[in-house]
């Protein structure tokens, strides 16, 4: 990919734990159903995909923005440019880090009330 090294730094930046498997971090965005981004110049300031069954559940795994371009707007369009490919769907779906529920809740999510977020998951190399 041309822009595989703008994506890896963007994780790195951003402190995602996936830019130190580069390969599988690839090899999800290529599988993604949908991948935004959002470009200054030629660096990558933003990035934000979707996984989906393309009839009734999306879910969103990431959202990025680097630090330096964050609370500009960027991380809004990016989702919103998602909401909008999958509105009507009857799920859509996200973990948020405690830091950012207040953002998402702005976007529209709420916090589920039947139902408890569960995973399977070594978050020994977690940074956020």
């Amino acid at each position: 990919m041309i822009w595989s090294y703008e994506v890896i730094e963007l994780y790195k930046e951003c402190g995602w734990s996936s830019a130190a498997k580069p390969d599988q971090l690839l090899t999800a965005l290529a599988n993604s159903h949908t991948v935004i981004s959002a470009w200054y110049a030629e660096t990558l300031v933003g990035l934000g995909n979707a996984i989906s069954d393309g009839a009734l559940v999306v879910y969103y795994p990431h959202l990025l923005v680097r630090p330096a371009f964050q609370r500009q707007g960027i991380g809004r369009r990016i989702i919103q440019a998602l909401q909008s490919r999958y509105a009507g769907y009857h799920q859509q779906i996200l973990l948020a880090v405690k830091d950012a529920v207040d953002f998402y809740q702005h976007c529209g999510f709420q916090k589920a009330r039947s139902v408890e977020p569960m995973w399977i998951y070594d978050d020994s190399d977690l940074q956020i």
